[in-house]
């Protein structure tokens, strides 16, 4: 154990995503090792997983049937081609997915991250309305602060300025809509919030400006997660569908977070009862224990692309490792203790306790808002004057010593607890926050 725990003598090549490297590696927070609801950092302290890794531990760390899964599939099996060949458990997966999905999404694409679900869900939007004979439709919409991964089509729809502002003019032929965030109105909001759900008709206009017959897609989180949990008003997603369906434009629903049970249904479309055209996924897809995603496409995107020849390749489009064998058993195994565990619709079952702990930090200093809604939670606090972000940052550092795992995104703590978690981990997490908050940081 000694030895698993010193800390690296060099910290120098690793260039780390997200992260400010050089206070990092000043004063480096290593995890060396995981169970269920718990980190341990190399200097042997326990720290309360409140983010689910990167919204992606669902079940929990080191769950038993995935790592064995994953075990027996290396020994058997390693790797496959995916075009022009198969193996059986990429199959097995995908009709397994399809059972959970949405009703009419019968069909999956595997790619390996939520980046690459988000560019492969455009590249099905654009040749799909070429392929009926309509490509006219290559106008793309987004919304601000949207987050959509890190690649060229995620950062064009998407709409985080830091995410966006270095790289040049991104995409052609991209709008975006306004984001859903009214603080003025709804600040404290339990839930769905009460006003904003018109600010959808803010689509009605681009479409208006562009006209319909050159727009192929709208990209929407239905929580937007990483830009601080931005919950939709009440009718916002439903107009949304409402507006895309009478013009013949198709509905992505970027559910790479949201997906496989965190607001108490397998996916937001279903707890919102709308239902998109596409959803992409990863995360939780296989509990952020290998990198894997999934598309869902409607049997009618699908078929639009199944003309011409047999022998020829309907769409040119793939990844090397689409459907790794090691991937779709990891993912077979999440699927397993998902079910066994009924860890889906568990969030519906402590929404409540959650919501409850949550709202009870309002009165902390400097916290403006906190928004909720399934197993997600946001705190936003007021910014140090001239000093953006920093006050999350120091919170978040805070918490770590406190053994309290949080996601910060500019000056709003995010939460998004494994599922597995119980009430007195709940007061744990909510205990802890507390007395980081109550230290006016």
């Amino acid at each position: 154990m000694s030895n698993r725990l010193n800390t690296p003598n060099d910290l120098r090549a690793f260039w780390m995503p997200f992260t400010a490297n050089r206070q990092f590696k000043k004063e480096p927070r290593l995890f060396v090792g995981a169970k269920d609801m718990y980190y341990t950092t190399h200097d042997g302290r326990q720290v309360l997983d409140g983010t689910a890794g990167l919204w992606c531990v669902n079940a929990g760390h080191c769950r038993p049937k995935i790592t064995e899964a994953i075990r027996e599939q290396a020994g058997e099996l390693d790797y496959a081609p995916a075009f022009q060949l198969g193996h059986p458990k990429a199959f097995e997966l995908a009709n397994r997915l399809v059972d959970i999905a949405p009703e009419g999404m019968d069909h999956v694409l595997y790619t390996n991250s939520g980046s690459e679900s988000v560019e492969t869900a455009l590249k099905v939007a654009l040749a799909y309305h070429r392929a009926k004979g309509d490509g006219s439709r290559f106008r793309l919409v987004g919304r601000e602060r949207g987050y959509h991964g890190v690649n060229f089509g995620g950062i064009s729809v998407g709409g985080i300025v830091s995410n966006r502002k270095m790289f040049g003019t991104l995409l052609t032929g991209v709008d975006h809509m306004p984001h859903t965030h009214f603080p003025d109105k709804n600040a404290f909001s339990r839930g769905e919030p009460e006003h904003g759900g018109d600010i959808a008709s803010e689509l009605q206009r681009i479409i208006t400006l562009h006209d319909a017959s050159t727009i192929a897609a709208v990209i929407v989180e239905p929580v937007a997660g990483s830009t601080g949990v931005l919950i939709p008003p009440k009718g916002y997603l439903q107009k949304l569908r409402e507006i895309c369906t009478q013009h013949g434009i198709l509905l992505i629903f970027d559910e790479v977070i949201t997906g496989f049970g965190r607001l108490g249904a397998p996916f937001a479309a279903q707890y919102f009862d709308v239902k998109p055209d596409i959803i992409t996924t990863a995360k939780g897809l296989t509990n952020g224990v290998i990198p894997m995603g999934a598309v869902f496409v409607t049997s009618e995107i699908h078929d639009a692309f199944m003309n011409g020849p047999e022998h020829m390749i309907e769409f040119f489009h793939g990844y090397t490792y689409s459907g790794n064998p090691i991937a779709c058993a990891a993912a077979l195994g999440t699927l397993d203790t998902y079910k066994e565990e009924g860890l889906l619709t568990r969030a519906s079952e402590l929404a409540s306790y959650w919501e409850e702990g949550l709202h009870s930090l309002k009165d902390c200093p400097n916290v403006i808002d906190i928004r909720n809604v399934g197993l997600i939670g946001a705190v936003e606090l007021a910014s140090i004057p001239g000093e953006p972000t920093k006050r999350a940052f120091n919170a978040f550092l805070k918490a770590y010593e406190k053994g309290l795992l949080i996601r910060t995104t500019g000056d709003i703590i995010a939460l998004s607890p494994p599922l597995i978690i119980e009430k007195p981990e709940i007061d744990e997490l909510f205990g802890k926050l507390r007395e980081v908050l109550q230290n006016n940081i």
